[in-house]
């Protein structure tokens, strides 16, 4: 009967530090961790497939709480079930659920409203994602990848391949990657109307 500890991180600004001191001060014997969107497939995670993989009937997961397995409303009640089936334990850190101490119904119960509440959470980030970058965008706010070049520089890139210059040949005099001449190509080419 082992205690094993999951991590999940969304972004690697994300620190799991505080997650994985969390798992080992609850006594977690191995502790895994994926860097990963909390809307992910289960079979995306690979640490995640390989932690439960190893674990055997008796065994309990322990998890900073049930969002970091997943957002998604029958994601979660789907594995906890599938845990729940298997004899797996599973106990958060937020002290919401620790099914060593209810019953299958009543575990179910509380996923199901933990699963509604993590998935109305996410449509809200969603939501208020999308309305700061409509009214960034109105502020004039650019999105997108940064340029990594100066407009001296394109301008030059332009030079040279006007007169014949191969992406390759313009890349190694300017001191560039292919892929970024031929970017600063496709973006200033001017567009033939025809």
């Amino acid at each position: 009967m082992a205690i094993w500890g999951y991590w999940r991180t969304s972004t690697a600004e994300q620190d799991s530090e505080r997650q994985e001191q969390s798992l080992r001060e609850a006594g977690c014997e191995r502790i895994y961790g994926d860097q990963i969107t909390g809307t992910s497939d289960w079979n995306t995670r690979p640490e995640l497939r390989r932690c439960l993989d190893e674990m055997v009937e008796g065994d309990t997961l322990v998890i900073a709480e049930l969002s970091r397995l997943s957002r998604s409303f029958l994601g979660m009640v789907n594995e906890v079930s599938n845990l729940l089936e298997r004899g797996i334990h599973i106990r958060t850190l937020d002290k919401r659920l620790d099914t060593t101490a209810m019953p299958k119904e009543i575990t179910m119960l509380i996923v199901s409203v933990l699963g509604y509440a993590a998935s109305q959470e996410l449509d809200q980030i969603k939501s208020r994602t999308a309305e700061g970058r409509e009214v960034a965008k109105s502020r004039g706010v650019k999105f997108g990848r940064k340029k990594t070049y100066t407009e001296h520089q394109a301008t030059e890139v332009m030079k040279k391949r006007t007169a014949g210059e191969g992406y390759g040949t313009i890349a190694r005099s300017m001191g560039m990657s292919r892929s970024m001449v031929q970017r600063i190509v496709q973006t200033h080419e001017p567009v033939s109307v025809s």
